[in-house]
């Protein structure tokens, strides 16, 4: 059974930064794709990252240049890395792990920023 945990949310001042992590059980080379994505309240889910097996990222235009998706097979973790952050940054952040057709989701850190 996958399972993804996410930590390092919190409450943090506009302009400030927090690393988000996403420990995966077991390899992390096992996904296809591994994913950051965010839901504020009263909002649908939204993507922030994706990176690839292959290291390709891909970014949301609301987040480009201000995060940084990076991943650690040895620790098999993936990472999230914020700076800049606005009030409208505020969501729970969400991990998820796709292989092939079937995605895995954490659940979840909270991210508030305050003005």
């Amino acid at each position: 059974q996958v399972q993804l945990v996410e930590s390092g949310g919190g409450l943090v001042q506009a302009g400030g930064s927090l690393r988000l992590s996403c420990a995966v059980s077991g390899s992390l080379s096992r996904f296809n794709v591994m994913g950051w994505y965010r839901q504020a309240p009263g909002k649908q889910r939204e993507l922030v990252a994706t990176i690839t097996s292959g290291g390709n990222t891909n970014y949301a235009d609301s987040v480009k240049g201000r995060c940084t998706i990076s991943r650690d097979t040895g620790k098999n973790t993936v990472y999230l890395q914020m700076s800049s952050l606005k009030p409208e940054d505020t969501a729970v952040y969400y991990c998820k792990a796709t292989r092939f057709a079937s995605d895995y989701w954490g659940k979840g850190t909270l991210v508030t920023v305050s003005s």
